[in-house]
């Protein structure tokens, strides 16, 4: 009996978010907490934070991220695809 293989798609969908690195930074600061408090709940390092807030990520964020930094600030960014 052949053996299969599964074959997967990874469907890449990325949507613009306009402001969000400074809607971050005015959300962590509302909240009086560290970066460095923030960023180990959500799991990233303290200087990705930062690159965040300043909009220097290459490449974008990953949605589960975004929804973690959600959670932990207790916010919606408004951030959702079609």
């Amino acid at each position: 009996m052949a053996t299969t293989v599964k074959v997967r798609q990874i469907v890449k969908r990325e949507v613009d978010a306009p402001g969000l690195g400074d809607r971050i930074r005015q959300a962590r600061e509302a909240t009086n907490r560290p970066v460095t408090q923030l960023a180990k709940e959500v799991g990233i390092s303290r200087n990705y934070w930062y690159q965040l807030e300043s909009e220097a990520v290459l490449g974008g964020v990953a949605e589960e991220t975004l929804r973690k930094i959600e959670e932990v600030l207790g916010v919606d960014f408004g951030v959702h695809f079609q």
